[in-house]
Order: structure tokens, then C-alpha cells, then sequence
């Protein structure tokens, strides 16, 4: 009887050492978010070790002389271009002919803005070479289930041979699935890099054991109001580039960010505009800015943002201006 009591008291023991043992590992591993990092790249067969360092946004891969960086796939992209949500007919093809003119070579479009044969109309008629152009559309979430015809229509609109990037426009059923087949097309060379739009840092390792071809980009919402401080970080460090989207607020919300004090007096220090100052912010972060504009003007004067840089001073008074404040749904 003593015997089998020791026995009880041991097992009891293993028992209880083994619960502590479990339960502190998966204490250890919720206070750790580069161990998300680490299990998102591992599951896309690259291993990059984001060890115990916090991680910051920075611009080590960008290159401000060529104005470029280079994707995880291989390819070069421009680290500026523009945003044509809500450009249409003429508007949209002389906003086009004025980026193009002014040296932008990175053009953002999806099929849900409806604008892509405006777009290869105005490549078309610029004479500027189709190699030259980075073109980015998307798919949106309703298009999931028929990938296949979404992607063809897209081609076929655009009519510019290929497509450089296509994102995801957003997390929804089938999105995985939908990807997949993007990832035939590359295959196929009709698309030649891949992405996402909207996923963070909940989505991602989710998302990514469930696809072959590691995204290029991921394009999120990104401003002065809403920084993205430990998204954007998490996304570079699994090798990732991150685009901006609204990176001056967005339509109906950019006019208090036009007057941010903070944002003056920076601007005034350079000699610069609020706007220039903002995208410049973006870039510093190693963050690709696409700023819609219909405005020659304004086109232009976007693109005049690598003859001066922000201090360290700047870019801290800058992330203080952080108010978690996003302009849109997704």
C-alpha cells in the first residue's frame, strides 16, 4: 500500500510539473510578437530569425538613389508613385499622362476602383517604355471564389502585357484559394510579383502557411493619425516591403493633417510642404508612399521628396502625432 501511495504522490508530482511547464511556455510565447514573425516565416520556407530585439520600422533596403527597392521576389519597385482610387474617364488618364511625365513609374489601381482601361490607355500614349512601369491591381474579396476570370478581365483592361504586382484588396472567404491561383499566373509570367492589402499582424500568420509564394508587399492604411508602429515593423520583419495607402489622411479627413502644427513646423524648417514632409516621413520608415492626386501640381510636388531628410528630433515629434486614428473600415 505504502508503495502504490509514492507511486500516487509521484505521478501527482509529474503531473502538476508537466501543467506549470505548458503553461509557462504559452506565457512565454504571448508576451513574445516576434515569435509570430519567426512561425509565419517558417511556415513559407525561409527562416528569419527576428530574435529578442524590438523590432523599428527603417529603410535599409531602399535605395534613395534610384528612388527603388527590392522586393522578395526579385523584382525592382519604385518607393513612390501614384493612387488612382476615385480617378475616372479623362480626370484619370491626365493624371496618369502628368505622373508619368514628372518621372512617377509606380501606378496603383485594383479592379474594384474601375479605372484599368483609362490607365492602359494612358501607358499606351505616354511613350514612356511598358518595362519602365510598375503597375499594381487587386482582386476584391468578391472576386475570390472566380480568381481565374477576375484575373483575366484585369489583364485584358489593362492591356499592357502583364501585371507586376496583383494584392488580395482585402482578408475574405477564399482568399487563400484566390491566391493560389495568382501564384499559377506568375507561374504562367502574366503577373510577376504577388501581395496584400489590409492583413496585419493577426492575418498574416495565418495566412501565410497556406500559400507557396511569400507576398512581395502588403499595402495598409498608413499617417501621421495612424502609424502602424508595431504593424509595419512586424511586416518588414518577415521580409516583406510595406506600401501606404492614404499616407495624407484620405479623402474628407485630410484637412486637419494639413494643418498639423507639428507638421508646419517641420515643413517650414526644410522649406518644404506639409505633404512633402509626410511622404518623406513614410519613406524614412521604409515605407512606399502612393498618394492619390488629380492635380498636375500636386503630382509633381509629391514626387520632390529626396532632396532633404528628416532628424531624428522630426521623426520622433512625428510619431508622437500617433492616434491609432484610422480613416477607413479595413
Amino acid at each position: 500500500m505504502k508503495r502504490i501511495a509514492v507511486l500516487g504522490v509521484l505521478l501527482m508530482m509529474l503531473l502538476i510539473v508537466s501543467a506549470c511547464s505548458e503553461t509557462g511556455a504559452m506565457t512565454e510565447q504571448n508576451s513574445k510578437p516576434s515569435a509570430l514573425a519567426a512561425i509565419a516565416t517558417a511556415n513559407v520556407k525561409e527562416d528569419i530569425s527576428v530574435g529578442e530585439t524590438i523590432l523599428t520600422g527603417k529603410a535599409d533596403n531602399f535605395d534613395m538613389e534610384t528612388k527603388t527597392v527590392k522586393l522578395n521576389s526579385g523584382y525592382i519597385m519604385p518607393i513612390y508613385g501614384l493612387g488612382t482610387y476615385s480617378l475616372h474617364g479623362t480626370t484619370c488618364v491626365n493624371a496618369m499622362k502628368a505622373a508619368l511625365k514628372n518621372g512617377v513609374r509606380l501606378i496603383d489601381t485594383a479592379s474594384y476602383y474601375g479605372n484599368a482601361e483609362e490607365i492602359g490607355e494612358a501607358i499606351h500614349a505616354s511613350g514612356v517604355p511598358r518595362e519602365e512601369i510598375f503597375v499594381i491591381s487587386k482582386l476584391y474579396p468578391n472576386e475570390f471564389h472566380n480568381a481565374d476570370a477576375a484575373i483575366q478581365s484585369i489583364l485584358q483592361k489593362l492591356d499592357i502585357g502583364y501585371v507586376d504586382m496583383m494584392l488580395l484588396h482585402h482578408p475574405g472567404n477564399g482568399d487563400a484559394e484566390a491566391y493560389k491561383v495568382m501564384e499559377k499566373y506568375v507561374a504562367a509570367g502574366k503577373i510577376r510579383s504577388l501581395g496584400l492589402s489590409n492583413w496585419y499582424i493577426k492575418e498574416l500568420p495565418e495566412f501565410l502557411p497556406q500559400v507557396s509564394i511569400k507576398p512581395a508587399l502588403v499595402q495598409n492604411e498608413i499617417h501621421p493619425y495612424h502609424q502602424e508602429n508595431e504593424v509595419v515593423p512586424f511586416i518588414q520583419s518577415l521580409g516583406i516591403t510595406v506600401q501606404g495607402w492614404y499616407p495624407l489622411g484620405g479623402r474628407g479627413y485630410n484637412k486637419e493633417l494639413m494643418t498639423e502644427p507639428v507638421l508646419k513646423e517641420i515643413a517650414a524648417a526644410h522649406g518644404k510642404s506639409l505633404a512633402q514632409v509626410i511622404l518623406r516621413w513614410n519613406i524614412e520608415r521604409g515605407i512606399v508612399v502612393i498618394p492619390g492626386s488629380s492635380n498636375p501640381a500636386h503630382i509633381k510636388e509629391n514626387t520632390e521628396i529626396f532632396d532633404f531628410a528628416l532628424t531624428d528630433e522630426e521623426m520622433a515629434k512625428i510619431k508622437a502625432l500617433d492616434r491609432g486614428e484610422k480613416h477607413d473600415w479595413y
